[in-house]
């Protein structure tokens, strides 16, 4: 059964996958995995089997690292929106204003030109002086920094989370957008040299997947200030049900 609950956890989930191709993140994905790992790009390429153990050990803890960040904010902003107020209606049509706002952001990053609007803020710690710790605090210092890709996004599902039931429900909302945005870090890091093809393509179409990023974000922020999430559950569940329904008669 399908639930306005769901029907965000799947926008969250997307969201971490937009951010991830987006041209903010994925162009500097081998360079990130590269420092956190500690190896030469050519080394990660080669995907020796001997090296994939620790690829997949460094880039998880880089994954947790940030997760750790983004949980925490959520948890944060379900405590402030249950302080402002208790109606979850005005309260979501608010966030929804804010994800459309949020929307146009991202997608006017691929068209204007304003660097004291667009510009990247992020701490990059010192490997050498971090240690065998250096992959989740490189982790924690990308989930608290700023990029115009990013931002929008992670705050279009904060602001989401502001107005979610509670803090458990806040925090899961999160993690599942971390982990749209970490999985596709862990499958790039163990495969760096067989998705070469895929990287590239994505890279070329960049621009239209962040405006179809923009516009799926705005449309969802629409139906929040509307207050039509209810509708769309119920719009799922009946095409779920009558593509259901079409298999077992095909079947029989």
């Amino acid at each position: 059964m399908v639930s306005a609950a769901g029907v965000s956890y799947v926008v969250a989930f997307g969201g971490g996958v937009a951010s991830f191709v987006s041209p903010c993140v994925l162009p500097v994905v081998p360079a990130y995995l590269s420092m956190v790992t500690g190896l030469d790009l050519s080394e990660a390429e080669a995907g020796a089997r001997h090296q994939i153990a620790r690829i997949a050990r460094d880039t998880s803890l880089f994954v947790v690292g940030f997760g750790a960040v983004f949980v925490l904010l959520g948890m944060g902003a379900t405590a402030v929106g249950g302080a402002l107020t208790r109606d979850k209606v005005l309260l979501a049509r608010v966030s929804g204003v804010v994800v459309v706002a949020m929307a146009l952001f991202l997608v006017g990053s691929l068209v204007l030109r304003a660097p004291f609007l667009y510009r990247e803020a992020r701490f990059h710690p010192s490997a050498s002086r971090f240690g065998p710790f250096y992959a989740p605090v490189a982790g924690v210092a990308f989930g608290f920094g700023w990029t115009p890709c990013i931002g929008p996004v992670l705050s279009s599902v904060l602001v989401v989370a502001s107005a979610d039931r509670g803090i458990g429900q806040g925090a899961l909302l999160l993690a599942v957008y971390s982990a749209g945005l970490g999985v596709p870090f862990l499958a790039v890091g163990c495969a760096l040299g067989r998705l070469t093809g895929a990287i590239r393509w994505v890279k070329g179409h960049s621009v239209h997947l962040t405006v179809a990023s923009s516009a799926l974000l705005a449309a969802f922020g629409v139906l929040l200030v509307l207050d039509r999430l209810p509708w769309l559950t119920i719009v799922l569940e009946g095409w779920m049900g009558h593509v259901g329904l079409g298999r077992l008669v095909h079947a029989g």
